[in-house]
């Protein structure tokens, strides 16, 4: 076997001066031809101080707006939050005010914050709260509260959209958008509620008349939007009345200050949401996609939406009984 023949390498030699200066010359053109400045630092790694650059074609948002989006909390309790230093943007304490966009790192207690961008579509679950239930996260008495029946969020939690009382059933909404939060529960929306009210006596034309002008309480001055008979037998008559604002327990209050005592009080519609008759006491349900972006105001995402609907588990339900 013959073995091949090996070509004699000539040596190399080390690049002149001048070699070395064209080339350091062709690695700093870009592709323009113009020489480019010192290279810019990563967007991710650029502190934004009022303001974020683009990134990937999204436009800067204001602070408080993406973190109500991640389901944090309202937008006035986030503004609290910047007043209070607890939020850092890239490793600086918010401002007022501030933009960010995908390329900045939040913070909340020192607890980096998962953000979302791009005008994702919100969830929104229909809760219907039956009495016994008290609407907040924790309860020094041990009650028990709204948010154990609700399904677990990988990101961001629940905000309840408006109350309900301790002894109030009815419709709950919630929401992991707290843009969407504050569009349905903020006064300057006006948007009404609608409530079936079971009082213990009859109202007489004037009491109506009253409740719809307005009337003093502790608080200040409170109207329904409207009242209307709706039957009963005995002592026991139903009515329907809807307001635009939600105080602690001013429904119950201002039948009591034309001498009449609430027996039962349900919500049965927040705003263009009622309460479906197939949603039982304790259960909830999704609504689809669509309309969950029609209620926050948002284009309507191409396809079917999702909606789901599930009763709590057996033995937490016989538990409560």
């Amino acid at each position: 076997m013959s073995i091949p023949r090996t070509s004699k390498r000539t040596p190399l030699r080390p690049p002149s001066e001048d070699s070395r200066r064209a080339r350091r010359r062709v690695a700093r053109r870009g592709e323009d031809g113009q020489e480019d400045a010192a290279p810019a630092a990563p967007a991710a790694l650029r502190p934004s101080r009022g303001g974020a650059g683009r990134h990937s074609g999204i436009e800067p948002e204001r602070l408080q707006k993406v973190l109500a989006r991640a389901g944090l909390a309202s937008r006035r309790q986030i503004e609290e939050w910047v007043a209070e230093g607890r939020i850092l943007v890239n490793d600086h304490p918010a401002e007022p005010g501030q933009k960010i966009g995908p390329g900045d790192r939040v913070k909340l207690n020192g607890h980096l914050v998962p953000l979302r961008f791009g005008g994702r579509p919100p969830r929104v679950l229909l809760y219907h709260k039956p009495e016994g239930e008290i609407v907040s996260r924790h309860d020094p008495e041990g009650r028990p509260t709204v948010f154990e029946r609700l399904p677990i969020l990988r990101r961001g939690r629940w905000l309840a959209i408006g109350r309900l009382d301790f002894n109030t059933s009815g419709l709950l909404l919630f929401t992991d958008d707290g843009g969407l939060a504050d569009r349905l529960m903020h006064p300057r929306h006006g948007i009404d509620r609608e409530y079936a009210v079971r009082l213990l006596g009859e109202l007489s034309d004037e009491q109506i008349q009253s409740l719809t002008a307005g009337i003093a309480l502790e608080d200040g001055p409170a109207r329904f939007d409207t009242l209307r008979r709706e039957g009963g037998e005995g002592i026991n008559r139903w009515y329907r009345a809807t307001l635009s604002e939600g105080r602690n327990r001013e429904i119950r209050r201002m039948f009591e200050a034309v001498g009449l005592t609430v027996s039962r009080l349900m919500r049965v519609r927040y705003g263009p949401v009622e309460l479906p008759p197939r949603l039982k006491r304790g259960m909830w349900m999704e609504l689809p996609e669509a309309e969950a972006c029609r209620l926050a105001g948002m284009p309507a995402p191409k396809g079917q939406g999702r909606e789901r609907a599930r009763a709590p588990k057996m033995r937490r339900t016989l538990a409560r009984q």
